[in-house]
């Protein structure tokens, strides 16, 4: 997901495509869609989609019939994303999501997965604009992260003290909010929806040996967002360098417990 701008989005890197394309499981997303109500001939919004790879998987469940179309504020994601998966019922462009979105139209289906957590002041404005474009009757999907980062068990002391510093530097500079998921249900309660439900489930869950993907994603955002967060690591008397090493080594046993709540919430535009 990217930020309003690219430049300040916490994990733009060179391989930030291939990050989000390894980390995006389809059995999870497509159970997550299935039980927010996707259907074969809807039109659906993917937004944040990123390089594309949840909007193919999306299209796949509203054919036959259906037309999708991913928006993300990241013109090298919407590039990469035209490249490997425009076809006749998928389509990308590049908006910000603050912004007037009626002049594509309108959806039966809005979906909005890890993106509002990088919106922390205005998420629910976001989602109040996102409302403009959907059909009365219309289903929204929101799903984001909540206690982002945070949890795990028995990390050594400094490690957990300067994870909490870099969050706090994240939601003050970057417009980062590590507490998104809980916020989703009042969006929807506020904006009086009908049929509102809601879903936890377990995002991250690593005990014992580490995949290869979830080295990758893990490792990467210590050296993309921790990196270039601006926060000092005055816990380590070696700064960054000494953080990396002392985090990698804790993510990397396979004694270490970590997990991150995903709060999905789903709810239906009224008719009137």
């Amino acid at each position: 997901m990217t930020d309003m701008f690219a430049s300040e989005y916490l994990m733009e890197s060179d391989q930030e495509t291939l990050r989000l394309d390894l980390k995006t499981d389809q059995a999870t997303l497509e159970k997550q869609a299935k039980w927010a109500g996707i259907k074969p001939g809807m039109r659906v919004a993917d937004i944040g989609c990123g390089a594309g790879k949840t909007t193919s998987f999306l299209n796949n469940l509203i054919q036959p019939g259906g037309e999708i179309v991913g928006i993300d504020s990241s013109e090298k994601r919407i590039e990469d994303a035209i490249k490997k998966f425009s076809n006749n019922t998928a389509h990308f462009i590049c908006k910000d999501v603050h912004q007037s979105l009626e002049d594509i139209g309108k959806f039966d289906f809005i979906w909005v997965r890890f993106l509002l957590e990088y919106h922390h002041l205005t998420s629910f404005k976001i989602v109040q604009n996102l409302c403009n474009i959907l059909k009365p009757g219309g289903i929204i999907c929101l799903i984001d992260l909540d206690h982002n980062c945070l949890n795990h068990f028995e990390a050594p002391e400094v490690l957990s003290k300067s994870l909490t510093g870099l969050m706090n530097v994240f939601v003050t500079n970057k417009d980062f909010d590590p507490y998104a998921g809980r916020k989703l249900y009042s969006y929807l309660y506020d904006l009086n929806f009908d049929e509102i439900d809601v879903d936890l489930a377990a995002h991250h869950l690593f005990f014992g040996k580490l995949n290869h993907i979830n080295i990758f994603n893990w490792i990467t955002k210590a050296q993309v967002a921790a990196k270039n967060s601006g926060y000092a690591f005055d816990e380590f008397e070696g700064g960054y360098d000494e953080f990396y090493e002392v985090f990698k080594k804790f993510i990397l046993d396979p004694r270490r417990f970590t997990y991150t709540p995903v709060i999905s919430c789903r709810g239906r535009k009224p008719l009137s």
